[in-house]
This record gives C-alpha cells, structure tokens and sequence, in this order.
C-alpha cells in the first residue's frame, strides 16, 4: 500500500503523513528522499536540494534520455545535469521504495512517479490561510517570522510547488480532479484527517 500526500505549505501535510506512517508502520518519506537520492546516485545532496519542488526557468529539456540505473559511474562527477535528469533520478529512487514495502510519501509528485501502480491512495491537503500562517509561525520559533512574512511565504512555496507539480505531470497542483481525494485540514482536524486516511487505507 503507498500513500502519496500533496500539500498546501502550513496544511499540516507533513505531520498527517508522519502520523500516519506510525499508526500503519508504513515507511515515511518526505526530504528523506533527498538523502537518500543523493546518497544513490553519488551526487551531491546540494543539487537536488536546489530542484526541490522548484521549476526552474531556463533548465534544458531532455539532457539525457536514459533511465538512472544505467548511467553507470561516471555520471557522479557530471555537473551539467538538468532538473529533468535529476528528477528522473529521484523518480526512480521513489519507484525503487515504492517496491519495497509499503510507505508514504510527501510532495514530489510521487502520485505521479506511481501512477502505474494499482495500490496508491493519492491524497492532497489544504487548510485556511490563518491556520497555514500559525502554523508557519510555529515552525519558525528560532527564526521568528511576522504574519506579513509568513503569508509572503505561504505564497511563494505553494508557487513553487505548484509550478513544479504542474510541469513534471502535466495535471493541476491542488485540483481535486488530480487526486484519489483531499481533505482540509482546519475543517477536519488533524487527527480526524489521519484516522480517515488510516480507515480508507484499511479498505483498500
């Protein structure tokens, strides 16, 4: 069972998938994935950090066709990469724990990555803007951050995340129509919006 989780910035998106993952015993993925990617290919955690979640402008197309596991060592001093290759990278370090056992993962359009397979729940969270900018305010006790600042973030982030989401898949970030379902996380509750998903995962 996979259960991929797209979120809103300050949703709550992170820690329902946290939850979760130990309610179920299931693998929980989020910027793990960068370590781990990193970690596999032999290149630098930096460069994927940088495409996270971010489309950049101007990255070429299509620098190399060919999949991951064959771009045999020299590949890990190459530092011409595109974002392309680098999400194909990622993409097949997700396939790789997807078969694994079962997990969760956050963002990285991991519903799309599996979107071959038969047994992912692919879910997106939301939240009203007052709940996602306390909670970003929370999250930043050793930074502070004023509402101003926190709302330009909440902006900015889901910006990205959705131009990235939008690229990478050729659906909409955030539209219902993208996912199996989605929840807003200050109608429901947190713990309420875990115990849903655990229910719906159960049945499936």
């Amino acid at each position: 069972m996979i259960i991929t989780i797209g979120r809103q910035l300050g949703s709550g998106g992170r820690e329902i998938g946290k939850k979760l993952s130990e309610i179920m015993h299931f693998a929980f993925y989020d910027k793990e994935i960068l370590e781990i990617t990193a970690n596999q290919s032999g290149l630098k955690r930096r460069l994927f950090e940088q495409m996270d979640e971010r489309k950049q402008k101007g990255a070429p197309a299509g620098l190399f066709s060919a999949r991951f596991p064959f771009w045999g060592d020299q590949m890990a001093s190459y530092g011409g990469l595109s974002n392309e290759a680098l999400f194909q990278i990622q993409s097949d370090v997700i396939r790789s724990l997807a078969g694994k056992q079962s997990c969760i993962f956050i963002g990285r359009c991991a519903d799309y990555i599996l979107r071959d397979r038969n047994d992912c729940l692919n879910v997106f969270i939301c939240a009203n803007d007052d709940d996602r900018i306390k909670r970003i305010i929370d999250n930043n006790k050793d930074k502070p951050v004023s509402k101003e600042k926190a709302r330009e973030i909440l902006v900015q982030v889901d910006k990205q995340r959705a131009a990235y989401y939008n690229y990478y898949t050729n659906k909409t970030w955030g539209l219902a129509s993208s996912y199996h379902i989605c929840f807003n996380s200050s109608v429901l509750g947190i713990d309420v919006v875990v115990e849903l998903l655990k229910d719906l995962a159960g049945k499936n």
